[in-house]
This record gives C-alpha cells, structure tokens and sequence, in this order.
C-alpha cells in the first residue's frame, strides 16, 4: 500500500513540478525578472522541504497516520485555490502525440538503477539479481535513446542535450538532491536511533535548514546578478561539502550546538544551489521548449534523491552488518556520510568546468 501510493504521488509530482516550473518561465521574460521568479519558487519549494519535517514530527506527535492524511486536506485545498488562481494561457499543438515507450523505458532504467543500489546492502547475496537489475537498467537506458531517435514525436528531443549549460546543470541538480537527501536521512537515524530523539525534536533539529526559504528569493538573486548563476551554484556545492564533512565528526554524545554549524551552512548551501540550477537548466532554451527543460531538471533531483537515499541506506546497512552496538552504528553512518560528500565534491567539479564559459558570455558584446 506504501508503495502503491508513494508511486501516485510520484506521477502527480512528475505532472504540476515541472508545469509548475514552466508556467514561471513562460509568463516571465529570461533574464533579472525570471531569476527573481524562479528564486520565489525555489524558496518556495525549500520551506516545503523544511517545514515538512516539522509538520511530519508534529503529526506523529499526535497520530502517526495523520502523517499521510493532512497532505490530503492540503491537496484539496491547494486543487480549489489553483482552479481560480492560475491561468493557464499556453498555446498547445492538437496534433501533439505523447511518447509513451519512451516514457516507460526511461522509467523503468532510472527504478532498475535505484534498485540495483540498494541491493549493494548485501552484495554477498544474490549478487545475480544485482547484476540483472543493473544490466536491465543499462539496457533500458539504451532503449530509451534509441526510441528518441526514431519517434516523430521525442519525449525529449536529444539535440537538447546538446547545451552544455543545460547537461552540467542537469547533473549538478542530481548530485545536490542525491547529497541532499542522503544526508537529511543520514541525520535522522543518527538522531532518533543513535541519540534516541524523538521525531519532533528531529523536526525541529533541521528547521535551521529553512534558511533558504528567507534567502532564496531575497539574497540569491543579487549573487546570481553580480557573480553569476554559475559561481553562485559552486559555492552552494562547497558550502555542501563543508557542512557535510563537519558532520562527519559526529559522535555518541554530540550536542545540538556542535550540529548546529552543519545545518545553517546546509540552509546556506541550499538557498545558493537549488534556484541557480534550476534557472541554469532552463536559460537559453527555446520557449516551446521551457516546459521540456524544466520537466528534464525536475527529473534530475528526482533521481538524484532517490539515488542518494539509495546509496547511503546500502553503504549504511553493509558497513553495519550484524553489529548492534552504538560505536558500529557510528561507524556505519561515518562511512555513509561519504555519499554526500562525495556528491557535492564531484558537483563543484562539475560546476566549475562552467566557469570559463560564464566568463565569455560575460565579456560578449551586447
């Protein structure tokens, strides 16, 4: 039942997430005016991030099932405020076709690779089915190219694919989320298993993280003027990788206080990282294009995330084996805590081959 209504509401998100997004890019012209728009949606998105977890506790507080009931009254009422709000005024091709076995192939590539993660827990056992798992993934991937190639009408038009702008934002956008997540999940076992927090304090331990909702659509779009969507972006990822690493320090008697650094430099991170990308996913692309754009950067931290879960609750799981006590437990989530790091250490490589291409476009004549 779980997974049955995780996946329902995975396709919901995989239809508003990037209309949303491209209602935004649509309606407003690229450059400052956009930037500050998509800024406002990402900050948006981030207090959602945040303020989740602390619903998600405070509910669990109460009922454990009101978790999965108030999203429905929250649904309900942003369904009945979208119907009188929101215009949609977008002129659409009759004669359009949607590409179904190309949606199913990339589907079922990017489930088979998360799922061959997470079989890595215990390599030792049906190694076999890993394989399958990753073979068939590998295949799929293949598949889905070669159907792009032949439609008529491409789920995603591979000469896209060809900005360099548009491929490092789409990997950066997965590697952030990947490091992102992974992290929040790392922080919650060690908080409520290790230390034996409940799930309210947990909530209220990340809050801090909402920084980027204040910062986002205030600060941000006068880095991203002066210095650019593509420094702005590498300095999220650093800011990543110091908060991540501090973190790596934890320990069985660590207070809020020496955590504390790691959030607000994640809260940081993120109000640098999450809106930047996203504005450089979509900047330069075609009009009749910005929804495909936005629907192809919604992918990536979507995969990202379930990556990074799936990486971290592997490498957590094996290094842990069948040990119980709390400095095996420690040492399990140290090795874990690797993923994030890792994550947001190949994103600022990435990110940073970008520079030299800011620094032309800088110096462009008018």
């Amino acid at each position: 039942m779980l997974l049955v209504a995780r996946f329902v509401t995975g396709v919901a998100s995989a239809f508003m997430t990037p209309a949303g997004l491209a209602l935004i890019t649509a309606n407003f012209p690229e450059g400052p005016l956009r930037n500050k728009a998509v800024l406002v949606y990402a900050g948006t998105a981030a207090a959602g991030f945040s303020l989740g977890l602390v619903a998600g506790g405070f509910l669990t507080a109460i009922d454990w099932r009101w978790v999965f009931f108030a999203p429905v009254i929250l649904a309900a009422i942003i369904l009945a405020l979208s119907l009188w709000l929101i215009a949609d005024t977008e002129k659409r091709n009759a004669s359009g076709k949607f590409d179904v076995p190309g949606a199913i192939t990339l589907t079922g590539a990017m489930l088979l690779a998360a799922y061959g993660v997470t079989r890595l827990e215990r390599p030792g056992e049906g190694l076999d089915w890993t394989l399958i798992a990753f073979g068939a993934s590998a295949i799929l991937w293949l598949s889905f190219f070669l159907i792009e190639r032949a439609t008529k009408s491409p789920l995603v038009r591979l000469g896209l694919l060809r900005s360099g702008p548009l491929i490092r934002a789409n990997l950066g956008a997965m590697l952030f989320a990947g490091s992102f997540f992974g992290f929040q999940f790392l922080v919650t076992l060690y908080l409520q298993e290790l230390l034996g927090w409940t799930p309210m304090q947990t909530s209220l331990a990340l809050l801090v993280v909402a920084i980027d909702a204040i910062l986002a659509p205030t600060l941000t779009p006068s880095l991203v003027g002066r210095f650019g969507n593509v420094r702005v972006i590498l300095g999220g990822f650093i800011l990543a990788a110091i908060s991540h690493a501090l973190f790596f320090r934890m320990d069985v008697d660590w207070t809020y206080a020496a955590m504390f650094p790691s959030m607000i430099l994640l809260g940081l991170a993120f109000s640098l990282g999450y809106g930047p990308l996203t504005i450089l996913a979509t900047d330069g692309i075609a009009e009749n294009e910005q929804g495909l754009a936005s629907g192809l950067v919604n992918t990536a931290f979507q995969f990202g995330a379930a990556l990074g879960l799936s990486a971290v609750s592997a490498i957590s799981t094996y290094a842990l084996g069948d040990e119980t006590s709390p400095e095996a437990r420690l040492d399990a989530l140290r090795m874990a805590m690797m993923v994030p790091i890792t994550a947001t250490a190949l994103g600022a490589l990435i990110t940073a081959t970008g520079l030299g291409r800011q620094k032309k476009r800088s110096v462009a004549p008018a």
